[in-house]
């Protein structure tokens, strides 16, 4: 990392992710940022492991005056070295007391590395704009990202986590790893794996993780849920406990398969799924919605699956532009 600005820590850093700095401090950061592209992928890299460390800290019974004991211990370390450390004194409570849990955290989950002054590896984002992408990450394991989607990952995956950030949908095959699990953190919710195929959606309002393979952990906060296959768990917007349930179709990975299957599917689901697709708006009125339909599209465009749904199920479609009826 090319720190242009001689200044800036880690120490810093932290504090201006806690919003703790001065409005001085805040502008060092920004300048800092925008400096160097190497100093931005530094900072996102920073931000996404100490989410991720927050969280583990946020689940862990450590004993704070332990890490408070071990967190001085670390700055007297720096000291010693000649490192840059801020003055902190027994009353900086607020961040300080983050970082001190955060060095409990390091035995479990193994991010203080990033927090030590070390240079992280370089952040990728992978950015699917108005198509499917498909790509591999470092350790093997297999992304598929859907349109409008956004996942964020290290070049390399030091540590004892493997760890990304997803915005949007994704279906992920993992590469088998038992001594690194992977942590995807996708709308302040976790999943985590060891090996095993699955696929994450998240919106403003909820995050849903369905499972094909494996098992998969969904956390959110304290509180967990273990998914095998054909169950998914959803995290509601305000609600910290994800709910798990069993999972009725096979439609959520349709961008990945470009199919539709359906197996007595409401023809609501299928309307709200080729919306999607789509990007269209389709309004099934009255009790048509409840109707079931078995079939498989593939590769099929909007008005070829249209008309088979008017003909097979005997119903009147109309469209004007984006807006489809179903009745």
């Amino acid at each position: 990392m090319n720190r242009n600005n001689k200044h800036i820590s880690d120490d810093l850093l932290v504090r201006q992710l806690l919003g703790a700095t001065t409005a001085e401090e805040q502008t060092e950061v920004k300048e800092w940022i925008a400096a160097d592209e190497a100093n931005r992928r530094y900072y996102e890299h920073f931000k996404l492991i100490w989410e991720q460390s927050r969280k583990l800290a946020a689940d862990s019974n450590a004993d704070e005056e332990a890490a408070w004991l071990r967190f001085q211990q670390k700055v007297q370390e720096k000291e010693a070295s000649g490192s840059q450390v801020m003055p902190i004194g027994r009353q900086a409570t607020g961040w300080v007391r983050v970082a001190a849990i955060l060095l409990v955290v390091v035995v479990c989950g193994g991010l203080i590395y990033y927090f030590a002054g070390q240079n992280g590896p370089k952040m990728l984002a992978l950015a699917s704009g108005n198509q499917v992408l498909v790509d591999t990450l470092p350790d093997g394991s297999v992304v598929t990202l859907n349109k409008m989607s956004k996942l964020s990952y290290p070049e390399s995956f030091d540590g004892d986590l493997r760890a990304v950030q997803l915005e949007g949908e994704a279906f992920f095959n993992i590469s088998p790893n038992k001594q690194k699990p992977f942590v995807i953190d996708a709308n302040n919710t976790q999943v985590k794996v060891v090996g095993t195929s699955f696929n994450v959606k998240t919106s403003e309002n909820k995050t849903e993780v369905i499972v094909e393979t494996g098992v998969v952990e969904v956390r959110k906060r304290k509180k967990m849920v273990k998914l095998n296959p054909h169950e998914k768990a959803t995290v509601l917007k305000g609600n910290d406990a994800p709910i798990k349930e069993q999972n009725e179709d096979e439609l959520y990975n349709y961008y990945k398969t470009n199919e539709f299957i359906c197996d007595r599917t409401p023809l609501w689901r299928l309307a709200d799924v080729l919306s999607e697709a789509y990007n269209v708006h389709i309004t099934v009125t009255g009790n048509t919605g409840n109707r079931q339909i078995t079939t498989k599209f593939s590769n099929k465009t909007l008005d070829e699956i249209l008309t088979v749904v008017s003909e097979t199920m005997a119903v009147q479609i109309s469209r004007k532009g984006d807006e489809i009826i179903i009745k």
